[in-house]
């Protein structure tokens, strides 16, 4: 009982897109209804057609045939259109609201959403499972609205033709529902587990398509091709599954139907009842019509239920929550004071990254953090932004708690420049001034560019700054990927700067300029810096040496040698190399 209240629930949330367009729905659901009647009603016309035109020869009747004919068929092509093209608008305008719903969600979703969500169940989520609720939400309602329709106008034609022989498909109906309540329950986990595997097939694929070079490099190409196979393998037994359910219903269906068809073509000619030709030919042209809205309600079923499982999978995304935005304080003008107060923090419960982690960075300073990877330095810089929100202790800017700011406010105040450059496929100049378009001119962007060396390598490129680079700017190398992500960094100009390696894909030649238009731009700004190459932060006004999520040693790069300790070990490691 608690299951199908659910799922009466989650068609109902479904049809709340529909209402969006509740216009276009009603005149496609009329077109519907027109359509069915129609068809009906041209079954019916059978009856008068043989008693009047072939056995009573009415002139009168016969005189009007051609008319009459043109008119349904006339009424039956715009009702076809009015049904086809108002329905699809419905479906089409709910897949689009739907994925941006989606995508708008996606965009407000915390790090540990993604963290835990493969990148290839969130696509087959927007692109699948979404087509899969425009199928439930329209066009199941089209075959439901129009088959019910018809079926109503061929009983009312069956009843009007004889009513003692139309009895026979009442008496029947029982055992039909009950069929398609049985098929109903199974499909729900069959189309849930289509989907699962959907999402596992597009996972694979995804990582094929952008790990192409290791699969090549170390000779995967046979593992993954096999592991494709057998994803395939799986999903194609599963939709077989779900296939021979649905035949399975839909053929009981058809025999039972079949089955009235026979008896009652036997007791009409038996003399049994008494029937004019006409009527006869329509009931019986009437009950053999039944066969197909009733395959099609029972085949209807199928989609119904894989719409509700990948409905349940879109608004389970849509119910999770969004970051915690509950700050209410902006920033209008920031000093650059940076102070983390007994922060400590864990991505899983008890396992903590970050104990106790306290400092103090004033305005203007460049702070670098060093340690072994895994040490907390990433981790301790991420919490800045606010990308993860379940730590302890305080973060402060100038003395405010950042949970008490609004995140668009706190966010803006950071630029950042990291070692893994995410760019987008689109010209150079839009992920320069990405976030800002409507803000910054040509001039400023080529300003960035010269600042980040960028500008020695565009002049050459065919387009300039408008050169498309492709997927994550695939089509450029990574030095030149480094540098427009510091242009971009250049361009926001924020009070805050955070540079993960920020050199790290530079040749010597190339981090040496990079290094002083970077000195440059750190000039009056906070600066944290995040560095394995310990001979980029020898200048930084102090030094944060990590180790297990702990600062075990503060100093200038000086002091810290003198101390002979941790920092002092590492420097001595990587100069020996």
């Amino acid at each position: 009982m608690t299951e199908s209240i659910s799922h009466l629930y989650t068609y109902r949330r479904l049809l709340a897109y529909v209402q969006r367009n509740l216009g276009w729905f009603l005149l496609g659901i009329l077109g519907t209804i027109f359509l069915a009647a129609t068809d009906a009603g041209l079954i019916w016309f059978l009856k008068p057609l043989l008693n009047k035109g072939f056995v009573a020869k009415d002139m009168h009747f016969i005189r009007y045939l051609p008319l009459i004919l043109v008119i349904a068929f006339v009424v039956r092509g715009l009702s076809n259109f009015s049904s086809g093209y108002c329905l699809a608008r419905v479906a089409r305008s709910t897949v689009m609201e739907i994925r941006q719903e989606v995508l708008g969600k996606l965009l407000r979703l915390p790090a540990t959403f993604y963290d835990n969500t493969t990148s290839g169940q969130l696509l087959s989520t927007i692109i699948y499972n979404v087509e899969q609720i425009a199928n439930a939400s329209t066009n199941s309602l089209i075959t439901l609205v129009q088959e019910s329709a018809f079926i109503v106008g061929l009983v009312v034609i069956m009843l009007m033709a004889s009513w003692q022989l139309s009895l026979l498909f009442f008496v029947t109906v029982p055992t039909m529902v009950w069929i398609a309540r049985n098929s109903s329950r199974r499909m729900r986990g069959l189309n849930k587990a289509v989907q699962d595997s959907m999402s596992e097939l597009t996972q694979v694929a995804e990582e094929v398509i952008d790990g192409y070079k290791v699969i090549r490099t170390f000779g995967g190409e046979k593992y993954e091709t096999q592991k494709f196979v057998d994803l395939l393998g799986r999903n194609r037994f599963r939709e077989l599954k779900v296939v021979v359910t649905n035949s399975l219903a839909s053929t009981a269906v058809q025999l039972i139907a079949g089955g009235i068809v026979v008896v009652t073509i036997y007791l009409a000619t038996s003399h049994l009842t008494h029937i004019t030709a006409g009527g006869f030919a329509s009931m019986v042209s009437a009950m053999l019509l039944l066969l197909k809205p009733m395959r099609n309600l029972s085949a209807v079923n199928s989609i119904i239920q894989r719409g509700l499982a990948a409905a349940n999978s879109i608004f389970g995304l849509l119910d999770e929550k969004p970051e915690r935005d509950e700050g209410t304080h902006t920033l209008s003008v920031v000093k650059g004071a940076l102070e983390y107060r007994e922060v400590s923090f864990a991505y899983v419960k008890n396992q903590m990254v970050l104990q106790e982690i306290n400092f103090h960075v004033y305005p203007g300073e460049t702070v670098a953090l060093v340690g072994r990877s895994g040490s907390g330095k990433s981790t301790l810089v991420n919490l800045l932004p606010r990308f993860y929100d379940s730590y302890t202790g305080k973060i402060l800017i100038d003395n405010i708690d950042i949970r008490e700011l609004k995140l668009h406010d706190l966010r803006s105040q950071f630029a950042l420049v990291s070692q893994h450059v995410t760019l987008f496929n689109d010209t150079i100049a839009h992920n320069i001034a990405y976030g800002q378009l409507s803000t910054v001119s040509k001039s400023m962007i080529i300003r960035a560019a010269k600042a980040a060396h960028a500008m020695e390598f565009i002049q050459q490129l065919p387009n300039g700054l408008n050169t498309l680079i492709g997927e994550n700017g695939v089509l450029l190398s990574g030095g030149q990927r480094q540098r427009i992500a510091i242009a971009r960094a250049l361009l926001k100009n924020a009070p805050f700067l955070i540079l993960d390696e920020a050199t790290s894909a530079l040749d010597t030649e190339a981090e040496r300029h990079i290094q002083a238009a970077l000195e440059e731009l750190m000039h009056n700004r906070t600066t944290l810096v995040i560095a394995h190459r310990l001979s980029t932060v020898e200048k930084a006004n102090k030094i944060l040496v990590l180790d297990d999520g702990c600062i075990v040693e503060t100093g200038t790069h000086q002091e810290l040698l003198e101390k002979n300790g941790f920092y002092a070990k590492l420097y001595s490691m990587q100069f020996a190399l």
